[in-house]
């Protein structure tokens, strides 16, 4: 699941389809009934006998939907031949096979009552058909017929059991892979629901900043077109550039939220915030920028500046200027962003409503470990500090 793709479901074991199973108990029924009938019309048996070879065969057809049923009919089908005839049917498999039937289609109790009724029908075949093979009944005559009946029964009942336990076994792993897929497929939608929000807030940051500096920039060069003509070029050249670096970095993150594209979100480090301070152009102590600190805390650390920075152009006022101050330690980052603005009075200006920076600014340095605290300073204008560990 690393790279984004779904687990395949896995096939379940290769087995008879459900066709080829009716056809295979059709099969079963047909051969047993078309031997009880080649016994009575060819050999001459009474017609009793046939009777009891279809009420022993046929209830076959229906053991993989009623095995118990079928245990209970095949049984009182064989009990019934006891005092009619003293020798095996040729329909006699009909018992070893619902007994298998039971134990591997039916629950575990089921498969229990089929062992026990397999060992008392043994021992009652056993001494039955031995009265009929020989006038001495002893255990050396009865014991041969026993064991084989008794040999036949758990040979059956032990096919049955382990298919059952094996089908039952393979139905739990499938449904614990199933499981499985299903969750993997939810954390990649829950990764790329985060990932979206992320890359969102980046945006925003990117939007929210550009803007703001394009807006002082340009009411710098609408007043210097006035007063001072020869400044404006620079304010121009300022609105250019930023405007085209957020166009840049916005191109990079819609890259990253359409489908089948690949991008790089911007991720500026230390170093960018001489430039973030100098398009804002307030004065600032940057100390420590050099310091090798990791890159979520560099770009942590530029998005809180960016984000205070911002907040001064859209709530402080005009003409209210503000000092930054950074500080990279050896243990932690600190942060201080200071406004001479209306402070508790602010409201935003402009059109573009309240954001949803100081929110965004919270959870960026919260996750890192770190704490912001940010409202009306002492003396006026509004504060911002932050620290956020190394």
């Amino acid at each position: 699941m690393t790279d984004g793709t779904a687990l395949e479901p896995v096939r379940p074991p290769r087995s008879l389809p459900e066709p080829l199973r009716r056809a295979l108990d059709a099969t079963i029924v047909a051969v047993l009934v078309v031997a009880a009938a080649a016994v009575v019309v060819l050999a001459g048996a009474p017609l009793s006998w046939l009777a009891l070879g279809l009420a022993q065969a046929l209830p076959l057809w229906w053991r993989r939907r009623y095995p118990a049923v079928v245990l209970v009919a095949v049984s009182v089908a064989s009990a019934a031949q006891l005092p009619v005839l003293d020798i095996p049917l040729v329909t006699q498999p009909a018992f070893p096979i619902a007994v298998y039937s039971a134990a591997r289609f039916g629950a575990p109790a089921t498969g229990w009552v089929a062992l026990g009724v397999g060992v008392l029908a043994a021992w009652f075949a056993g001494y039955d058909w031995t009265t009929a093979d020989t006038a001495v009944v002893n255990a050396s005559t009865v014991t041969p017929w026993l064991l084989a009946l008794l040999g036949i029964v758990a040979t059956t009942w032990v096919l049955g059991t382990l298919g059952r336990v094996r089908a039952s076994y393979v139905g739990a792993l499938l449904e614990r892979n199933e499981q499985i897929r299903r969750e993997a497929e939810q954390r990649v939608a829950l990764a790329a629901t985060e990932e979206r929000t992320r890359i969102a807030r980046e945006m925003h940051d990117v939007v929210a900043h550009g803007l703001s500096v394009i807006i002082v920039q340009a009411d710098g060069a609408r007043y210097a077109a006035e007063h001072d003509p020869a400044a404006a070029p620079t304010a121009l050249g300022t609105i250019a550039r930023t405007g085209r670096e957020a166009l840049a970095d916005m191109r990079r993150m819609l890259g990253l939220l359409r489908e089948g594209e690949t991008g790089t979100a911007p991720v500026p480090d230390l170093g960018s915030l001489r430039a973030l301070v100098e398009d804002s152009q307030v004065p600032a102590r940057l100390a420590g920028l050099e310091r090798d600190v990791p890159g979520v805390v560099a770009l942590t650390t530029y998005r809180v500046v960016q984000e205070a920075l911002t907040n001064v152009r859209k709530h402080a006022g005009p003409d209210a200027g503000a000092t930054v101050d950074v500080e990279v330690g050896a243990t932690e980052v600190v942060v201080r962003v200071r406004d001479r603005g209306r402070g508790a009075a602010a409201t935003p200006t402009g059109t573009d409503g309240p954001g949803h920076g100081l929110v965004g600014m919270r959870e960026r340095v919260t996750a890192l470990g770190g704490e912001v605290s940010a409202g009306p300073a002492s003396g006026g204008g509004f504060a911002v500090s932050a620290r956020i560990p190394l």
